[in-house]
C-alpha cells in the first residue's frame, strides 16, 4: 500500500502533464512562421510547466504538492470552465489528494527519529 500511495501521484501527475501538453501541439497547425510556432507552443506548455512544478514541489514536500494540485484543479477550473470539470480539475484534484494521503499514510507509519516505514 505504501509504494502505491507513494507512486501513483507522481505516475498520475507526470500523465497530467504529458496530456496538457499534447494540447500545445495544435499552435503547429494554424500556419504561423516557425518563429511565431515556438512562441505560442511556450505560451500553450504554461499549464504543463505549472503541473510539473507542482510536482518537483510535491516530491519533496507532499502536503504542500497536495495544496498545489487542489489550487491547480480550482485554478483550471475557473480558467477552462465547469464544462471540462472532468477533463483537468477533477484528476488534478485526484493527484493533490493522494499526495495528501501518501503524507498522511507515511506521517503515520514513521519510525522512531522521523524515518517513514
Amino acid at each position: 500500500m505504501a509504494r502505491l500511495l507513494y507512486w501513483a501521484p507522481r505516475v498520475l501527475a507526470l500523465l497530467a502533464a504529458a496530456f496538457v501538453g499534447l494540447f500545445a501541439l495544435d499552435v503547429f497547425g494554424e500556419g504561423y512562421s516557425l518563429g511565431q510556432a515556438l512562441l505560442a507552443f511556450v505560451i500553450h506548455l504554461a499549464p504543463t510547466w505549472l503541473i510539473l512544478l507542482a510536482l518537483v514541489v510535491a516530491w519533496r514536500w507532499e502536503r504542500l504538492g497536495a495544496g498545489l494540485f487542489v489550487a491547480l484543479a480550482l485554478l483550471s477550473g475557473i480558467v477552462y470552465g465547469a464544462q471540462v470539470i472532468w477533463l483537468l480539475p477533477a484528476p488534478l484534484s485526484v493527484i493533490g489528494l493522494l499526495f495528501l494521503g501518501d503524507a498522511l499514510y507515511r506521517r503515520g507509519h514513521a519510525q522512531p527519529g522521523g524515518r517513514p516505514a
